[in-house]
């Protein structure tokens, strides 16, 4: 009986200390590279500082999938990931994520307009842009997404990511749709049968990437000229790198980014105590000092004050002379379809 007894504490114990250490982390799903780590200074650092609780980091390249398996299978262990808008988007309709409680984050009305979804809360404004690397070109520089398009003029290999959003809206606009027009052509057979066409005509010189942290490499190395890319990823290059490139803001699609969390996460309750860490000025309103990605709070924005700074943000007014405000509802719904026909163009 003594023994059985003492089995019994011990598993008892065993079972309290799992419990404590899960209670005692989190685990969030993110992008890696540049952008994890202006996370990492900005939120995951000072969390752990301020509550004990230890981040545990996990990547991937924004599918949905990742996170649907786990739900699927009833195994939840990512408790918050970060999102593309129109993903965070589908993932709600698809029954996979938590619905925001936002009477449970107390800056919610301080949000900018297409940050709070219904699902997701707001972190960064971010944009695909097209990068360049300024020695690949010794006369004239390229300046517009037409310039993108352009393999006479402006030789050589393009990065473009391996997904039809963005790039359908960067060819329309290449192709002479102005930008506040992208969605509405869209919006046809005709019109994507237009991108498409317009993708043709640099399809043999494309390198295709997947993950944000390629195209800079790509740019680097001299295996493209020019890239479609993350525009804070380029900015991290540039200044921390050192490196000649330049990005070319016209046409550029902006987005946000939003924590979501995972239907089933066995911490819920901790996963609410980081995003209304997260979701604060104080925390918010320093991120865009590590990456060029703009804050979604107006009082976070107002802790921008380096002017430098402020004009390496996609949101800053130099920059949005010809630009496309991301449409998440027209791919939540046509991503899947789009995603087929872009898949099958790749392979022929």
């Amino acid at each position: 009986m003594k023994k059985l007894l003492t089995t019994s504490v011990l598993a008892a114990a065993t079972v309290g200390v799992a419990a404590t250490a899960q209670a005692e982390s989190l685990t969030v799903l993110s992008w890696g590279g540049a952008y994890a780590s202006s996370q990492r200074e900005a939120y995951y650092k000072p969390y752990t500082a301020a509550t004990g609780t230890q981040i545990v980091e996990d990547e991937f390249n924004g599918e949905l999938a990742k996170i649907k398996a786990q739900v699927e299978a009833g195994n939840v262990t990512i408790d918050v990931a970060d999102l593309e808008s129109a993903t965070a988007l589908q993932g709600c309709d698809e029954g996979v994520l938590e619905v925001i409680d936002w009477s449970r984050i107390p800056n919610a009305d301080d949000f900018i307009p297409g940050s709070k979804l219904e699902c997701g809360v707001g972190t960064i404004t971010w944009a695909t842009i097209v990068a360049y690397n300024t020695t690949a070109f010794s006369g004239d520089q390229p300046s517009t997404m037409a310039d993108f398009f352009d393999l006479d003029k402006f030789p050589g290999k393009r990065g473009v990511r391996k997904s039809p959003k963005v790039m359908l809206e960067f060819a329309l606009i290449a192709d002479g749709v102005p930008a506040a027009e992208v969605y509405d052509v869209m919006d046809t057979e005709e019109g994507i049968d237009r991108a498409f066409a317009k993708l043709d005509t640099i399809k043999d010189s494309i390198v295709w990437w997947e993950s944000g942290s390629q195209p800079p490499q790509l740019l680097a190395d001299g295996e493209v000229t020019m890239s479609a890319a993350w525009n804070g990823r380029i900015q991290s290059a540039i200044d921390g790198e050192n490196q000649p490139f330049k990005i070319i803001w016209d046409g550029q699609n902006l987005d946000f980014d939003m924590w979501v969390i995972p239907k089933g996460t066995p911490n819920l309750d901790k996963a609410y105590d980081f995003l209304k860490f997260a979701s604060a000025a104080k925390q918010m309103g320093t991120q865009h000092t590590y990456i060029g990605y703009g804050p979604v709070t107006n009082e976070a924005g107002t802790m921008i004050v380096d002017e430098k700074l402020a004009e390496k943000l996609p949101s800053a007014p130099v920059n949005l002379g010809n630009w496309v405000p991301h449409n998440l509802d027209f791919w939540a719904d046509n991503f899947d379809d789009l995603n087929e026909r872009f898949l099958a163009w790749v392979s022929q």
